[in-house]
């Protein structure tokens, strides 16, 4: 498979003239609970010629190919990465961070990274995690019947903003297991996510199932307290000038041996 993504990557920038400076694995297989029939959700950050920045026109800032043989690929440019990385946006640190890494130029990862310190939000942050906690535990966890595989979809934004709220400026790690390692947890809540990862990494069914009482319990107490712990929070002011240059430094490197 890692053949087929740098084919495709290759393709990409032939097709559409860009040039490729980070690819990454996000999604499950980066948290460490995929299972064996899950998707590759390959995502990358490029950068256009210098001419397609000078342009008036509003231009597409997003490469989306269309998902085939279990591979998703989606890309940003490098305006967009870096506008959204001023406003701490949480998909793109976790991207930066991933632990499975197809592509790496130019040290746009590296220098982005070391930048965290200095741009993270964790008040955006937050906000991030919770309604995304929020969301799922509405939609996928009420009544007697749930679906079993959505509570990693709402331990894992849960854990983030446990995170958050204890370590601060320090933004939460990718893998899930580390989430879990991180974190003051009751033996009972750890005992019972270990047996649903246990079961996720297998190919187990995750379907519908019985509601788990004990995480039930644990995700409504934690939803409530994470509330308090936002509205407590400062934003932060980022300082775009570090970033501009960044960006021309990123262009001008991508393209100097065309």
């Amino acid at each position: 498979m890692i053949d087929i993504i740098s084919s495709q990557l290759k393709m990409i920038e032939e097709s559409r003239h860009v040039r490729i400076l980070y690819a990454l694995e996000s999604g499950s297989r980066s948290w460490g609970f995929a299972s064996r029939d899950s998707d590759y959700d390959v995502r990358f950050l490029y950068v256009h010629p210098v001419e397609w920045y000078l342009s008036i026109r509003d231009q597409r800032d997003v490469i989306e190919i269309p998902i085939a043989d279990s591979l998703d690929i989606k890309g940003w440019d490098l305006k967009k990465v870096l506008k959204l990385f001023c406003k701490s946006n949480p998909p793109l640190l976790e991207w930066l961070r991933s632990p499975i890494v197809y592509r790496d130029a130019e040290g746009l990862a590296e220098s982005l990274r070391n930048l965290i310190p200095t741009f993270f939000s964790p008040k955006n942050g937050m906000y991030h995690y919770l309604h995304m906690a929020k969301g799922n535990f509405r939609e996928y966890l009420q009544g007697e019947s749930v679906w079993t595989k959505k509570y990693f979809y709402v331990l894992r934004p849960v854990l983030a903003c446990e995170w958050i709220a204890r370590y601060g400026t320090v933004p939460p790690p990718v893998e899930f297991r580390k989430l879990v390692d991180g974190l003051d947890l009751a033996a009972a809540v750890i005992h019972e996510i270990d047996i649903l990862l246990q079961k996720k990494i297998a190919g187990d069914e995750l379907d519908n199932g019985p509601k788990n009482q004990i995480l039930h319990q644990f995700l409504e107490d934690r939803l409530a307290h994470l509330d308090d712990c936002l509205n407590g929070l400062q934003t932060t002011e980022p300082d775009w000038n570090i970033l501009d240059d960044l960006f021309r430094r990123m262009v001008y490197a991508a393209w100097r041996k065309s």
